[in-house]
Parts: C-alpha cells; structure tokens; sequence
C-alpha cells in the first residue's frame, strides 16, 4: 500500500481522537464549572447560616469555688469526707480537737455564774440601804415632831408670867428645844448618808450587771469557737484540693480544700465588636469539648461591668508610652437551659465554644 493510500485511511481516525479529546475537555471544565458552582453555593449558605450566630472559642465553663478555712486553731481529728466527694449543704467534713475550745467554755460558764451571783449580792445590798434610807427618812419626821412639840412649849413659856414657872422649868424647856432642834439636824443628816449609801449600793447592782453581761459574751463567744471546731459545707457541692489530713494542726484561716459549688455556667470572653448583637435573653448553643456528642442549649444572661483587662491583677495603663490598639473581650455570662447536663460531669475550666443566635 503506498504513502497515498495510507494518509487517506488515517485521516478519519486522526478526526476522532480530536473530536474525543474535545469532548473531555469539555466535560473537565464542565466538572471544574459545577465544582466551583457547588463551592460558592456552599460557602453562601455557610455565610448565610453563620452570620446568624456570635461565637467564639474563648469560653470555658466556671462555677462559684469556695476556699474551706478553719475559724480555730487546732488538731484535726477526724476527717469524714472523700477526695472529689459530693456533698450536702450542712454536712459534716472535719473537726477539730474540741477539748482546749471546751474548758475556756466552761471556765467562761463558771465566771458567769459568779457574776450573776454577785449580782444578787449587790441587790440585796441595795434593799438594805433602801430601808436604812426609809429608816432615816422616818427618824427625821419623829425630830420634827419632837421639835415641833418643844417649839410649842418653848412659846408657851415665853407667854407665862416668870413668876408664875421656875428658873428650872424655863432652862428644861430651852434646853429641850435646842435638842430637838439638834436632834432634827442629825436625822437630816442621817437621811443624806443614807441616800449616798443607796446611790453606791445601786451603782454596784449596775457594776455587777455589766459584769454579767461582759460574762455572757465571753460565754457565749466560747460557744461560737467551740462550734468552729466542726466545719460544716457552706453550700452542695463537691469537695476537691484537699491539703489536710487526721492529725495535721492546723492554724486559723489556712485553707484546707475547695468547694465547687453545684451550679455551672459559661463565661464566654467575646470580642467588644461582637457585642453590638448580643443581648441577654438570646437563645445559645453550647459545645464542651468533654461532651463533643451534645449540643447544649443555654441563653445570654448578662455582661461583665468592664473588660478583662480592667479587672487583672496588673491592669493596663494606656496612658504612658506608645499606644497600640488592641480588641479588647467582655467576659459575657451564659446560664446552661438544659437539663442534660445533669448526666454529665462538668468541670470549671472545661473548654467551651458558645454559639449566640443573634438573627
């Protein structure tokens, strides 16, 4: 067959591998079109989807933590809880040795009884000078009497004829007259002594009752620090942090464990752009990195009073040296509206990512 020949039978076949490498190239950009189609839809439903939602991952979940502190001095004897125990408000969880706390109680107890018999001494003290009092009120009333009468006599003799009275009656009545008049004066003042006597003997009834009630306080502040020697839980919760043990001794405000309190929340640290949407009462979903099967639901319930920043142990001081503007996060409270989360053991710090629904 010659070279004619040959061109002529190869030319149809040359037309059809151009026409299929046509083809797929038409069907790649066709694919590439679709795909990119497909991208931009999903990207636009994506945006259109997450712009309904203020999120962020700095979040995490918090909880009211309290620092469990003896009020006494003391050795502990008797631990009655677990490490990472839940317990009820108002159980017991330690106590102290009681026995010092309990002979000041008793020694506060005793000197209060004193006291209050003092007391009675001191009222009886004081009727005694209330009728010694009456008693020389009454003998000032019988020296007026007995004046009264030597008076009378006394003028009726001044009336008499001298001749008709001897010398010896007229100096008995004048002398009788100058005693009862002496004899009032002292039971005048016989009455101010006995006052003076009444008036101390009340301020020792008053003196006596201040001492029963400075006894009272003691007694009763060495009823308060026996009680201290039993630590109760403040609140529900779960005791955790523990640094004590039976026998150590322990000293007064040395903190001994930690009681995270039964309520949860999140504290999430949105950005101060994000805020201009957010608003309490908004609807939350919660996702805890612990739990990464369940979405929480949750609502905004209110904002920090300050940013983060304002409340650090070393806030920033903006108005000295070179200033760079940084977005600043407002701690934001979300309360958990689930009651799932009851099935799940839920740590403070636990990473948190809060989606707020803003639209």
């Amino acid at each position: 067959m010659d070279d004619q020949t040959q061109t002529i039978l190869s030319e149809p076949r040359q037309t059809s591998a151009r026409r299929q490498s046509r083809g797929r190239r038409v069907v790649r950009l066709v694919l590439i079109v679709a795909v990119l189609i497909a991208i931009a839809i999903a990207g636009t439903r994506y945006w259109l989807y997450a712009r309904q939602f203020a999120t962020t991952d700095d979040a995490f979940v918090d909880a009211y933590t309290t620092q469990v502190a003896p009020r006494v001095a003391g050795q502990v004897i008797e631990l009655l809880f677990a490490d990472n125990q839940h317990v009820t408000a108002g159980q017991v969880l330690l106590r102290i040795d009681p026995r010092d706390y309990q002979a000041k109680l008793d020694q506060a107890k005793a000197q209060q009884a004193s006291a209050e018999a003092n007391v009675l001494q001191a009222q009886a003290q004081f009727a005694v000078r209330q009728a010694d009092l009456r008693q020389a009120q009454a003998n000032v009333s019988v020296a007026q009497a007995d004046l009264l009468q030597a008076k009378q006599d006394f003028d009726r003799f001044k009336t008499i004829n001298p001749a008709a009275v001897t010398r010896q009656q007229v100096d008995s009545t004048v002398a009788a007259y100058h005693a009862a008049e002496a004899k009032l004066q002292a039971s005048q003042a016989s009455v101010g002594g006995a006052q003076a006597q009444v008036e101390a003997a009340q301020a020792q009834v008053t003196a006596a009752q201040a001492s029963v009630a400075q006894a009272k306080a003691n007694t009763e502040a060495a009823e308060l620090e026996l009680s201290y020697c039993t630590i109760v839980a403040p609140s529900a919760g779960i005791v955790t942090h523990r640094t004590v043990d039976t026998g150590n001794y322990v000293s007064k405000g040395q903190p001994l464990f930690a009681l995270v309190q039964d309520g949860r929340w999140v504290t999430a640290n949105f950005k101060e752009t994000q805020l201009a949407a957010v608003h309490p009462g908004q609807d939350v979903n919660i996702s805890i990195d612990a739990v990464p099967s369940v979405t929480f639901h949750g609502k905004v319930d209110s904002f920090q009073a300050g940013t983060g920043t304002v409340f650090s142990v070393l806030p920033a001081e903006n108005a000295t040296g070179n200033y760079v503007k940084i977005v600043q996060r407002v701690p934001v409270k979300i309360v958990f509206d689930d009651d799932r989360i009851k099935n799940y053991s839920l740590m403070p710090g636990m990473s948190v990512e809060p989606a707020v629904r803003v639209r």
